[in-house]
């Protein structure tokens, strides 16, 4: 019998997921990854997955499904992968996707070791994307969700061929409506709890504070710019804005004005008009590619910039082992360096990296 380790947030997908594998008949563990004490993160109580109470609701629903419940502490790793990354990017003029480091370095890495340690063969998450082998390609592929609404497949390119081989997504091919059907069905007592939007470390979306609290840094004021080098008015901070921010500068404008670029060397804002935040291209390293080991030639592709954009029509060449550089037919806005440039061919995920 084949057995799989369930990473189970507290959430409903991956309660369902776990349901759906037990049901298929593998040998279940489920357990919860513990990332960060609310203390950590300067939270009282938390409603961010892996939370206290999500471990409560986790450990409700196996012993619904009668299957065994373990809480793994990997607050190492995540301080040290994770949020250290998080703050390191912000520090450095760069947006940064935690969610994806956090599938890389401890879901799909942490998590795929302490598998192979109890020697089990799969790795199961509530993650809405498809896993398939492709006789074709000879390789495992990664393609988008049935449920486009819910599709995490942006977030999931970092999946190495070796982690794809023992990672089953069972909600792949589900909508979110159909979930929560079975959820009800079964009792589970997280059949209608909400989603988690933010970043679990900073719940609040206070992400400025949450740095500062953190680090206990102060950030330094420094002069908002036009493209000209004319002084606007005072930041609060280089930290607390990002590319394309237009609200929340605290400053009276004649006309809207938006963030296009961060001089960290001189802790300067750099303002623009909207149309000064459209490029046609961009440079991306921490390469992973799936659907093949080498770019050999310019390719056509559909790459998007950031999880909620819909992709683009774009050509993509690879410079070498590790970057890449693509040109988008139209022009896109708000580039963001730090962020995720994924690419996909129809469904099917090509491969990502880091803008740079």
């Amino acid at each position: 019998m084949k057995k799989a380790l369930i990473a189970m947030s507290g959430g409903v997908d991956s309660s369902v997921a776990a349901f759906l594998i037990k049901k298929t008949g593998y040998d279940s563990i489920g357990i919860t990854m513990k990332l960060y004490d609310n203390d950590d993160i300067g939270e009282e109580k938390s409603n961010t997955c892996c939370s206290l109470s999500d471990i409560e609701d986790a450990r409700a629903v196996c012993n619904k499904l009668n299957i065994p419940y373990y809480v793994f502490n990997f607050r190492d790793s995540f301080n040290d992968q994770v949020i250290t990354r998080f703050i390191k990017a912000y520090e450095n003029g760069s947006t940064p996707n935690p969610c994806i480091d956090c599938n890389r370095y401890i879901k799909f890495d942490r998590l795929m070791k302490r598998m192979k340690e109890l020697e089990m063969d799969y790795v199961v998450t509530g993650h809405y994307a498809v896993i398939e082998y492709s006789e074709e390609l000879k390789r495992y592929i990664l393609k988008k969700a049935l449920d486009d609404t819910k599709d995490q497949s942006y977030v999931l390119y970092s999946l190495t061929q070796e982690q794809l081989k023992h990672t089953l997504f069972p909600l792949g091919k589900m909508t979110k409506n159909e979930v929560r059907l079975l959820a009800e069905e079964n009792g589970f007592i997280n059949a209608k709890k909400h989603d988690s939007q933010d970043i679990c470390f900073v719940p609040n979306g206070k992400y400025a504070e949450f740095i500062e609290q953190y680090t206990g840094k102060k950030y330094k004021n420094g002069d908002f710019t036009d493209k000209n080098g004319n002084v606007l008015g005072e930041h609060k901070g280089i930290i607390r804005y990002t590319i394309g921010q237009r609200k929340g500068l605290g400053l009276a404008l004649p006309e809207p004005m938006y963030v296009c670029e961060k001089d960290l060397e001189n802790n300067k804002v750099i303002l623009g008009k909207n149309e000064d935040l459209f490029s046609k291209e961009l440079f991306a390293n921490e390469l992973n590619l799936i659907t093949t080991d080498r770019i050999k030639e310019p390719m056509r592709i559909n790459a998007k910039v950031r999880y909620n954009q819909k992709e683009q029509p774009a050509v993509v060449t690879q410079l070498s082992d590790d970057k890449i550089h693509i040109i988008f037919d139209e022009p896109q806005r708000a580039i963001c360096k730090g962020q995720a440039v994924v690419m996909y061919d129809g469904d099917v995920v090509v491969g990502g990296g880091t803008i740079i």
